[in-house]
């Protein structure tokens, strides 16, 4: 038996155990909470057409964890949004440990973007591949607690491609670029780059799956960004094309701010979301885009 194999069996397997145990809590407290929704859906409804009804005394108690739950369902379905997968429950409690790495044998400019991508990611450690394999990539980011793997690619010198996979147990999500445009190359000149910890600002993920894409994205990233900040982060979604802009910006007058941009700057595609992590090539496939498929009510993804 190979430790290759070997490893990738057991990550399965840690990966079974996990969604087992949460799944499980939440059939535990399934009907009790059921319950608890339906009375505060009818107490909710009353109250917002005027009525005083109070909320029955023996749900009294879930009063908090229905309503978190009732909070978190999808506003396009209006389906609750299942919490099994959610991976990121501590996200904005921990501060993330980011590794910024390339594909195999990167060109000089794929070089320069994995280096700005780390240069914008706060506390990020770029890491430079060399030989290795991805499965041997992850145990190692593993075993140094690292969060999030960022992987950029590359066709014929031109970043392409776009990994983000979360530890220990995923989700994965792939990328597709476009219009990679690195610091240097911006046109009027480029902005310094500030070490404060950014604003995210994430616009147009409406779906449950923009919901998820928008937090895989948020959480590569420290919460905690002063409210005089001056450098902003947007990931906007325009017909499944999320826009990555890096900005600082000044006051002019009271109202009135200029926007510097710092960069890089890229579109981005969803295109794959996985419930593993990167190595395991088996795992549950979350979303894959599949253009062929698309009807005029079910073009828009996220």
């Amino acid at each position: 038996m190979s430790t290759s194999n070997s490893s990738h069996r057991r990550a399965a397997r840690l990966r079974r155990e996990y969604l087992y145990k949460r799944s499980q809590a939440e059939l535990s407290q399934g009907s009790k909470l059921a319950k608890a929704k339906a009375t505060i859906s009818e107490f909710l409804k009353d109250n917002a057409s005027g009525g005083n009804k109070r909320v029955a005394s023996e749900v009294r108690n879930d009063f908090d964890s229905a309503s978190n739950e009732l909070a978190l369902e999808d506003d396009v379905t209006g389906k609750g949004v299942n919490l099994i997968d959610d991976e990121y429950a501590l996200s904005g409690i921990l501060p993330p440990r980011v590794c910024v790495t390339t594909s195999r044998d990167p060109s000089s400019r794929l070089k320069q973007f994995a280096k700005e991508m780390n240069l914008m990611i706060p506390d990020a450690t770029r890491v430079n591949r060399g030989g290795t394999t991805v499965s041997d990539l992850v145990q190692s980011c593993k075993a140094s607690e690292f969060t999030d793997i960022v992987m950029v690619q590359e066709t014929r010198g031109e970043p392409d491609g776009l990994i983000i996979s979360h530890l220990p147990n995923g989700p994965t999500a792939h990328f597709s670029l476009n219009g990679a445009v690195l610091r240097h190359d911006i046109e009027g000149g480029v902005g310094s780059m500030s070490e404060a910890l950014p604003h995210i600002i994430t616009e147009g993920f409406e779906s449950k799956l923009g919901k998820r894409t928008a937090t895989v994205l948020k959480s590569l990233f420290p919460a905690g960004a002063k409210h005089d900040t001056k450098r902003v982060i947007t990931f906007r979604n325009s017909g499944d094309l999320i826009s990555f802009r890096h900005h600082t910006w000044t006051k002019v007058k009271r109202d009135e701010v200029k926007l510097k941009e710092v960069g890089p700057r890229f579109e981005m595609r969803l295109y794959m979301m996985k419930l593993g992590t990167v190595d395991q090539k088996d795992s549950e496939k979350e979303f894959v885009l599949r253009p062929y498929q698309n009807t005029a009510n079910k073009r828009k993804k996220m």
